[in-house]
């Protein structure tokens, strides 16, 4: 390990960034690292009509018609480090998996507000 720290995210290309252009069509470029794919985004955003971060499920995590990058970046920080902590187990009946103990998802707290009346 020379010069610091290794990566603590590394995917098999399997995020992509999909950049759409009214003009020229769409470009697809395959990223190591959700980072890689910030990077890719902030440096295309402004040349393409719309960019999209695409996970390896091919679900679109991003896309710059409906966010904005710093907005959605932030909640990303958030969110892994969030699944850096240590938190109770709690088995969502939604099998949300971003809903913890700490953190409900919606339909959980839904739940929990309407069996308090």
């Amino acid at each position: 390990m020379v010069g610091g720290l290794d990566p603590t995210e590394e995917c098999d290309g399997s995020v992509r960034v999909r950049l759409l252009d009214d003009d020229t069509g769409t470009e697809i470029i395959r990223c190591d690292s959700y980072d890689e794919a910030i990077d890719a985004v902030e440096e295309h955003r402004c040349s393409v009509t719309v960019a999209k971060i695409v996970d390896r499920n091919d679900t679109i995590v991003f896309t710059s018609a409906e966010m904005r990058l710093e907005d959605w970046v932030s909640e990303w920080e958030d969110a892994k480090r969030h699944l850096s902590v240590t938190v109770d187990a709690y088995d969502c009946p939604y099998d949300d998996i971003a809903c913890f103990a700490d953190d409900r998802c919606v339909q959980c707290k839904m739940d929990t507000a309407q069996n308090q009346y």
